[in-house]
């Protein structure tokens, strides 16, 4: 299902503040006094923003402008967060925070189970948004996704039938190309660096995320979850992506182990 573009709504959606070459944040928020809060402590750190109050109004401005990240409040009138980040995640992999007054651990999963990339919940300090929003950005463009010491352009994994191409951040199965979410290929690419290695949540959490690892467990497994839906044939019975139980998980060839190439190589 497609979401069609109301470029009535513009009028509504459209005030940004520009700062040139710098990251534009969209601030979906049905509460005018947090976005403008918001607007105000990321405009201190040289962002752009743009702002919206409903699913539908940020829908618009991610149809109409480059915007490197969203922040997206779960509750809103006419399109709620949830329903959002699906139609966001049809057409485009860019970084959402969820920002969300819930704090139940389900609520917080349904959000990363849509494919948000991090969450914070109100009330929060606009120096931990802005921490968060500032490593997205770190890693999603800046770096290309992964830490600068760790970015081996060039590099071709495969682990059985899973093929990671990280020039082309392309992930694909026995030859079809599969879609990740940024935070699943990152997942990826960093468990296929390091093939037959176990890594508890937190130790994921923290190489992956580069954060705090608060609420790791839960964000790990959804997220792992996600990968073998898209990458098992049969997710109940993994045979690449393993817990083991009690310590963590691994990404394992049953057949030859993993494989590096390098483009271009002599």
């Amino acid at each position: 299902m497609k979401y069609q573009t109301d470029k009535s709504d513009m009028t509504a959606t459209s005030n940004a503040m520009e700062h040139t070459d710098a990251p534009c944040i969209l601030i979906c928020d049905d509460e005018p006094d947090i976005v403008k809060a918001l607007e105000i402590y990321l405009q201190r750190e040289g962002y752009s923003t743009c702002a919206a109050y409903d699913g539908k109004q940020a829908l618009d401005v991610l149809a109409q402008r480059e915007i490197q990240l969203v922040v997206l409040d779960c509750m809103m009138p006419r399109m709620d967060g949830i329903t959002t980040l699906r139609f966001i995640r049809e057409q485009s992999n860019v970084p959402v925070i969820f920002l969300t007054a819930k704090t139940e651990e389900s609520d917080i999963i349904t959000g990363l189970d849509m494919g948000a990339d991090d969450y914070i919940t109100k009330p929060f300090r606009p120096a931990e948004l802005i921490a968060r929003i500032r490593s997205q950005l770190r890693r999603y463009t800046m770096l290309g996704g992964v830490p600068e010491e760790e970015n081996n352009e060039g590099t071709t994994y495969t682990v059985g039938d899973i093929t990671l191409d990280h020039r082309a951040r392309r992930v694909s199965l026995g030859g079809e190309e599969v879609a990740l979410t940024p935070r699943e290929y990152d997942i990826l690419y960093f468990l296929m660096r390091h093939p037959g290695e176990v890594f508890s949540p937190v130790d994921l959490y923290t190489k992956v995320w580069q954060d705090m690892p608060l609420g790791a467990e839960g964000t790990v497994a959804v997220h792992i979850r996600h990968l073998r839906e898209k990458l098992e044939l049969d997710p109940a019975s993994p045979r690449w992506l393993k817990v083991v139980w009690g310590q963590g998980y691994k990404l394992e060839d049953d057949r030859s182990g993993a494989k590096k190439s390098e483009k271009g190589a002599h």
